[in-house]
């Protein structure tokens, strides 16, 4: 349970020891204040019957769990924020590869050159950069960044490089059809989206 919840909190960004334990801490004081806070005015409200009670208990409830929502919005939002700037990312590191930079050394100038634009990227890409510094295993590492993220493009991204490493192939041209493979779902999600708008629209029209 404890590795999953640090997973979980992970792929939302929250990744120091001590974020297990406050965001347990954030759960109780939560369910602290909703059993206290809005269970006492429901009950001086309704008085103690068997309605107040349960609505005390849901409430109670609700604010337990909020934490959990609020983890799993942010790990949402930079999935996706992860999910929109990578290919770009591939055709940097494609570009920087190309003109003779290593694996490494061109990671660490697109985690500099894509810092304002996609700042997640650039995070993940730092901690690759510091963890090749200490002297971890290239494959270690390339594992590490598509698991603590969630992002499955990212995952296969991490074994393609993994196997050109492994087998001496060309980085540069994984890149590239990484890169065109991510820009094609990018692409099909749109107009995907784009096709639902004529029957979502329905609705308020009507």
């Amino acid at each position: 349970e404890q590795s999953k919840l640090k997973l979980k909190l992970s792929y939302a960004g929250f990744r120091s020891e001590a974020a297990p334990q406050i965001f347990l801490g954030c759960k109780f004081i939560m369910l602290v204040i909703g059993l206290v806070l809005f269970g006492g005015t429901t009950v001086a409200i309704m008085g103690v019957n068997q309605a107040s009670l349960f609505r005390v208990v849901m409430i109670a409830g609700g604010m337990f769990y909020f934490p959990d929502g609020v983890v799993m919005w942010l790990g949402k939002k930079r999935k996706e924020s992860i999910f929109l700037g990578l290919p770009d990312a591939l055709d940097m590191l494609v570009v920087c590869v190309e003109a003779g930079l290593g694996l490494d050394q061109a990671m660490r100038k697109v985690s500099d050159e894509i810092k304002k634009s996609y700042r997640t990227i650039a995070e993940e890409f730092n901690i690759c950069n510091l963890q090749l510094q200490m002297g971890r295993a290239r494959h270690q590492v390339l594992q590490e960044l598509g698991t603590r993220s969630g992002v499955d493009d990212l995952k296969s991204l991490s074994s393609i490089l993994i196997q050109a490493d492994k087998f001496g192939s060309s980085i540069a041209q994984a890149l590239r059809v990484q890169s065109d493979s991510m820009r094609t779902r990018r692409k099909q999600i749109a107009e995907e989206k784009a096709a639902k708008t004529a029957v979502k629209l329905i609705f308020p029209l009507v």
